[in-house]
C-alpha cells in the first residue's frame, strides 16, 4: 500500500557528550514519499539520517528503528540483522563517497556487492546483468558517457550523479541523501534535486534528504520535518512552513536571508 510505513523511529535519542543530538524523535516514513529534514546547523538532521540506516548507534533505553518490517537497532545495539535493511537502503553523502582512483563505472558497480560474490566484485569480474544495470543507472541520471573517466576527473555534480547511480545498482527502495547538494553549483544542485524527485515520482522510490537550502526542500518534498535542538519541531506539508514558522525554527536572523518569493 502506497501509505504503508516503510520507516519506523520511535523515541529515539543520540548524545555526545554533554550535547543531546537526538532527543526522543519518533518518525514515520511512508512507502513513496520525498522527505526533506531541514533545521538548523546542529540540529540532528545528518545524526538521524545515520541513525536510519545504522551507521550512527543510538542511545541505550527505548529507541527502536526499524526499515521494512526488519530491525535496524534498538536500545542502543544495532541488530543483527541490519544487513537485510542496508540492502535495501542507499546512502548518498554530501562528499559522494566515490573512490576517487577507480572509474566511474566501477564505483557504480560496487552497489551491487550486496547480490554478487565478494571476490567478484573485488576483481571487477562483473555479471553481464550487473554491466547493464550499470550503464541503464548513468545513463538514467545522465553521465553514461563518464564511464570509463576516473572518479577523481568528474565534477561535483558528476559524481554526485554517480553516487545515485550506485544506489540504483544497489536497488535500493529507499535512498536517504545527507546534503546531497551543499557542495555543489546552483546549476548541479538543481539538476541532482530533479532527478531524485524523478526517481520518487517516476520508480517509486522512498527519498529522505537533508536540506539546508529551505527553497528546495518546498519545491521538491511535498513533506517536510524540521529539527531543532534534536525534537521535531515541524512534520507536515511543504506549504505550511510560512515565514513565521521558519524563523521559530531557524531564529530572527532568518529573516535577513529570506529568499526573494518566498511565502510571507
Amino acid at each position: 500500500m502506497a501509505d504503508q510505513a516503510v520507516l519506523s523511529i520511535r523515541n529515539v535519542s543520540r548524545t555526545f557528550g554533554t550535547r543531546r543530538a537526538l532527543d526522543d524523535v519518533s518518525l514515520d516514513v511512508r512507502r513513496g514519499e520525498m522527505i526533506a529534514l531541514i533545521g538548523p546547523s546542529g540540529s540532528g538532521k545528518s545524526t538521524l539520517l545515520r541513525s536510519i540506516s545504522g551507521l550512527q548507534v543510538i542511545d541505550p533505553g527505548a529507541g527502536v528503528i526499524e526499515a521494512f518490517g526488519a530491525p535496524v537497532q534498538s536500545a542502543g545495539r544495532v541488530s543483527s540483522r541490519v544487513r537485510e535493511a542496508r540492502i535495501r537502503i542507499g546512502f548518498i553523502f554530501q562528499q559522494f563517497n566515490l573512490v576517487g582512483r577507480l572509474s566511474l563505472f566501477t564505483n557504480v558497480a560496487l552497489g551491487s556487492l550486496g547480490r554478487i560474490p565478494f571476490v567478484r566484485g573485488m576483481v571487477g569480474a562483473w555479471p553481464a546483468e550487473t554491466s547493464t544495470a550499470v550503464m541503464a543507472a548513468l545513463a538514467r541520471v545522465g553521465v553514461a558517457e563518464y564511464a570509463a573517466q576516473r572518479a577523481n576527473t568528474l565534477s561535483g555534480g558528476q559524481q554526485q550523479r554517480g553516487a545515485i547511480a550506485r544506489a540504483l545498482v544497489q536497488k535500493a527502495k529507499i535512498i536517504l541523501a545527507d546534503e546531497p547538494v551543499a557542495s555543489l553549483d546552483p546549476v548541479s544542485a538543481r539538476k541532482v534535486m530533479e532527478i531524485l524527485r524523478d526517481l520518487n515520482r517516476t520508480d517509486g522510490l522512498t527519498l529522505v534528504v537533508t536540506l539546508h537550502q529551505v527553497d528546495y526542500a518546498m519545491r521538491y518534498c511535498d513533506r517536510v520535518v524540521a529539527l531543532k535542538a534534536g525534537r521535531i519541531v515541524y512534520d507536515g506539508p511543504a506549504e505550511g512552513l510560512d515565514k513565521d514558522r521558519l524563523i521559530d525554527i531557524y531564529g530572527p536572523e532568518f529573516e535577513d536571508v529570506f529568499w526573494e518569493g518566498a511565502p510571507k
